[in-house]
């Protein structure tokens, strides 16, 4: 199919492997470390003041201007900077095989913001590295692969790296950990490197030229209207997952059928729904792609609207789940691809990973009242409310992306 030879690149390869590089730290300081926490005895309250540890990947924001203005040595600005954070994180997560959790949690909580910190800046520089590589054509394709192998990875260190703890020692587990990161370096050397533009030439200019260049390029009313719409077109999908696994419990499914059919089959859904995506998009463009993914994914919330009036059924439970996260995978496809396009490749690192914090916004704080809402409303208004909150995003849309223009 003709949809299908978007994928069959160098570069879609080169980015699907990027994707898993980038995946591969996240449980290791989450998950993975917590159980690891756990079985050394350390209280429960100290454990969750590991999340804290997460805080770079909300504020890396601040440091990415960094990764525009300046250029490493060697391998170009965007696999330069790719190259030193791989070796940052090869060497933080070696070093955990080190830690004693029972004995020093000081010394541990600092290895673990290091790799998150290491992990976030890898973060800005796979977003950077895709976003400049990519053509408006490719960048449906070019996220999907990436989400595929961000998702692999996730997979393999949330689950591998606790399997292979019931046979090793938790240090050697995290020193296998740091010897796949190493080879994630191989992976830098393989992808091509973005064609060359000019850095801002000093870091004030990297600072605020961004922010100048978005309003040159969209004007103060279109600009807004774009990050308003960032901030609602994935709020009634981000409305429905903060509650999914407390509506599923409470119809009475049981932890296993959950954790199976939502995370096992629910991935697959969603990594199928993104790859499809991709190839839709390539055929009819981002903005196209924008109303039609962005409707599918708000209808389908109806489908937990039916399983509330359903109540605790099984074949209704797999049909759910896999309608929602196969629409959310074609969103999150045209929606990330949509990112990218706004951005000017000259400051591609800090205008992505700005626009990503708006993303965190709807995904982290506008979800808070989820819980009140539903005890008010009950499971079938809250669901028929996640379809009314989609809309404003939805209403957006024609001012910033109509159906009948393409984006340059």
């Amino acid at each position: 199919m003709q949809s299908l030879k978007v994928f069959q690149s160098r570069k879609m390869l080169a980015l699907g492997l990027l994707g898993f590089a980038s995946g591969l730290p996240l449980y290791l300081t989450n998950d993975t470390l917590k159980a690891w926490m756990t079985e050394a005895g350390v209280s429960l309250s100290s454990i969750g003041l590991f999340s804290l540890v997460a805080l770079p990947y909300s504020l890396k924001f601040l440091w990415s201007p960094l990764l525009d203005r300046y250029v490493p040595p060697i391998w170009g600005r965007r696999r330069g900077w790719l190259l030193i954070t791989q070796i940052g994180l090869t060497l933080a997560i070696a070093a955990m095989a080190l830690q004693q959790p029972q004995r020093a949690l000081q010394l541990l909580a600092v290895n673990a913001l290091v790799i998150a910190f290491f992990s976030a800046s890898q973060d800005i520089a796979v977003d950077a590295h895709r976003t400049d590589l990519l053509a408006p054509a490719e960048m449906g394709a070019g996220t999907a692969v990436y989400l595929m192998g961000y998702r692999a990875a996730i997979i393999l260190v949330g689950a591998g790296a606790l399997i292979l703890a019931d046979y090793l020692p938790w240090g050697l587990v995290y020193l296998l950990m740091a010897g796949l990161m190493a080879t994630c370096i191989l992976v830098t050397a393989f992808a091509p490197e973005p064609e060359s533009v000019a850095p801002p030439s000093s870091l004030a200019e990297a600072v605020y030229l961004p922010f100048r260049d978005f309003l040159q390029r969209f004007g103060w009313r279109q600009g807004l209207a774009i990050l308003l719409f960032v901030v609602l077109y994935r709020y009634g999908d981000a409305l429905v997952n903060s509650l999914t696994t407390p509506f599923l419990l409470q119809l009475g499914f049981s932890k296993t059928a959950i954790g199976t059919i939502r995370v096992g089959m629910g991935m697959v859904a969603s990594i199928v729904g993104a790859l499809t995506g991709g190839a839709i998009l390539s055929q009819i463009g981002i903005n196209r792609s924008l109303w039609v993914f962005g409707g599918l994914q708000t209808l389908s919330n109806l489908a937990y609207l039916g399983l509330a009036q359903l109540g605790q059924n099984y074949l209704a439970m797999v049909l759910t789940i896999n309608i929602e996260n196969f629409c959310g995978g074609l969103g999150t496809a045209g929606f990330l691809a949509f990112l990218m396009s706004l951005c000017n490749r000259q400051f591609s690192a800090t205008q992505y990973a700005l626009l990503s914090s708006l993303v965190a916004v709807s995904r982290d704080l506008l979800t808070a009242p989820a819980g009140k809402i539903a005890e008010s409303l009950g499971w079938s208004g809250f669901f028929l409310f996640t379809v009314a909150a989609a809309l404003p995003g939805l209403l957006l849309l024609p001012f910033f992306a109509p159906w009948n223009a393409q984006r340059q």
